[in-house]
């Protein structure tokens, strides 16, 4: 593939390669119409579908829930449910896919006149997931129905207690499953391995299962009479909170799930969510939310819920219609993530001196607050670029861990893999993130298992590595204008990167260090005109330091991602750098 400016090894210490080439090779009549056109063309869009993808409708990627298993057999329970007026219980992870799995079931059964009750499992007492005491108590309750979302495809032996409870349960959930499945009324998953043509979906968060599952118990009671005399209710209306686990939970944004976040964006610009209205206030959003809000300021909030305060307080903050109580939770659950930062800065601080060695970084401490060994994990995959799992042990020595992986490297298969081998308590995921959950003596047999299981696919990820690119500009070229039209090949996150670009050549005006070691320069181009490009939590790295210390006389190509300034006093663009070049 050819390098863009014939860089072959940047300051970060890889190449920069074109993205577009591999469109290219595809459809050799290509030739760039526009540049929307382009950046669709370069993430694997076929040329037929272009219309179709740039402004992706439900109505055009929503594909019939029926193809997937157990699925018509859910609707057909809840249904019964829904006319028997039953008592149902939903039983959510603690995370925000998890919340939002849940508020959007519990939303859906209030409108359609039940009284559903949420069950969220404390993350320190209760841990990942449904248990048999949970679930019983559920029942002894006076619940006839469970129904457990984005949790429960791994809860054998719960599942089976509530089955001797009398108790139906339907799982909804999205990760990876065994050869065997656990005893369940329903068990939806498009990652089940006895799926065919709902494995097509297996990109799909738990929230965006549930909807489809919404999907379909509507369709069983409009089939039923149900809306004879009543309104039906509009599934589109909860697109919102499938927007939100669905970037939360750094799923691919390809297919349905682009649909999903581009209307749900919409339906949040509306604030109908009374609770995500007073989020967006708490999180000082003055604006409609944008996919990089959802995982960067309103999806740590949920999150810090479940991680440092009450797990429940992210489905009572989406299902609540009291504006008063809306804003206390929001504010509570701000509060709380500026604990949660503080917390997992401290973790941080100590697994990073464990970081080194193999393929994978296994890194274990007691006293590490299990809240927030996820957000760790990620941080140091970024730092390190390996899979890196960062494990919590408690005093009785079993510890409590969270993976993140990197691209081509299947994380959650792995440790599935390691709990089949019976090294793990518990454990399971998906490709990019997993859960675990082992006793301390086995920490050297997990890690020299992952390390013989996927230093292969590392090491081919590692060697494949290189800084894709979708446009060369000059220096002026980096304009509101420019940020606005890429916004048309959007939304952009996992599995769609959004663009970068290479720029320049500039030379370093000013710099220095803001914030949380946030790099900040202002560079010229030679026609004089000024731009300020930022490297976030940078400036301990090579590139931050080769910032920091540039000569005034030496020029560099940077290449980034073109952002509007939110904070200028009239409108103007900014770059946040990924890399950068010497020129000379």
């Amino acid at each position: 593939m050819t390098h863009v400016l014939d860089i072959t090894r940047s300051i970060s210490g890889q190449p920069w390669r074109w993205r577009a080439l591999a469109a290219d090779a595809r459809d050799p009549g290509f030739r760039p119409d526009d540049l929307v056109t382009q950046l669709l063309l370069s993430r694997g869009v076929p040329r037929e579908e272009i219309d179709a993808n740039r402004n992706p409708s439900i109505r055009g990627f929503m594909p019939d829930p029926s193809i997937f298993n157990d699925m018509d057999k859910a609707a057909r329970r809840l249904a019964e449910a829904v006319i028997a007026r039953e008592a149902v219980t939903v039983f959510g992870d603690y995370d925000v896919d998890g919340a939002t799995s849940a508020a959007l079931m519990i939303r859906l059964l209030r409108d359609l006149g039940l009284a559903p009750q949420a069950y969220i499992p404390d993350r320190l007492m209760e841990g990942y997931g449904p248990s048999g005491e949970a679930l019983v108590r559920i029942a002894s309750g006076g619940a006839s129905l469970i129904v457990t979302v984005d949790c429960g495809a791994q809860a054998f032996e719960a599942l089976a207690m509530a089955r001797d409870a009398g108790v139906e349960v339907i799982v909804v959930d999205h990760h990876q499953c065994a050869t065997a499945l656990p005893h369940a009324h329903a068990l939806v998953n498009p990652n089940r391995l006895d799926e065919t043509e709902g494995r097509r979906h297996g990109h799909l968060a738990a929230v965006g299962v549930a909807f489809l599952l919404g999907a379909a118990l509507l369709r069983e009671l409009r089939g039923r009479g149900f809306f004879a005399d009543r309104l039906e209710p509009k599934l589109l209306d909860l697109l919102d909170l499938v927007a939100l686990g669905t970037v939360a939970d750094v799923a691919k944004l390809t297919g349905l799930n682009r649909a999903f976040v581009t209307q749900g964006l919409k339906v949040m610009a509306q604030r109908r969510n009374i609770g995500l209205a007073a989020l967006t206030e708490a999180a000082r959003l003055t604006r409609a939310p944008t996919c990089s809000d959802l995982g960067f300021a309103l999806g740590p909030r949920i999150n810090a819920g479940g991680r440092v305060g009450r797990a429940d307080l992210g489905v009572r903050l989406l299902t609540t219609e009291d504006p008063q109580e809306a804003r206390e939770i929001a504010a509570e659950l701000d509060r709380l993530n500026e604990e949660r930062r503080a917390i997992e800065a401290a973790v941080q601080a100590e697994a990073e001196v464990q970081s080194a060695g193999r393929s994978v970084a296994v890194l274990a401490g007691r006293g590490w607050h299990p809240g927030v060994i996820g957000i760790v994990a990620g941080r140091l995959k970024e730092r390190l670029g390996i899979p890196v799992v960062v494990i919590a042990i408690d005093e009785a020595g079993v510890g409590k861990g969270s993976g993140r992986s990197i691209a081509g490297v299947d994380l959650g298969a792995a440790v599935l893999a390691a709990k089949e081998a019976g090294l793990l308590v518990a454990g399971g995921g998906h490709a990019m993130a997993a859960g675990l959950t082992i006793a301390e003596d086995r920490l050297a047999d997990f890690a020299a298992f992952l390390e013989e299981r996927i230093a292969a696919a590392v090491e081919r990820s590692i060697a494949d590595r290189a800084l894709l690119v979708d446009a060369l500009l000059a220096p002026g070229g980096i304009t509101p204008d420019l940020c606005e039209t890429m916004d048309g090949g959007g939304p952009y996150g996992m599995g769609w990167p959004s663009p970068r670009v290479a720029a320049g050549p500039f030379r370093v005006v000013k710099v220095d260090v803001v914030g949380n070691g946030h790099v900040r320069a202002i560079v010229a181009g030679d026609d004089g005109r000024s731009l300020k490009a930022m490297l976030f939590r940078g400036a301990d790295t090579a590139l931050g330091q080769a910032l920091l210390q540039a000569p005034a006389h030496r020029k560099l190509w940077l290449a980034g991602r073109p952002k509007v300034d939110d904070w200028a006093a009239r409108p103007a663009a900014e770059l946040h750098l990924d890399d950068a070049a010497w020129a000379d």
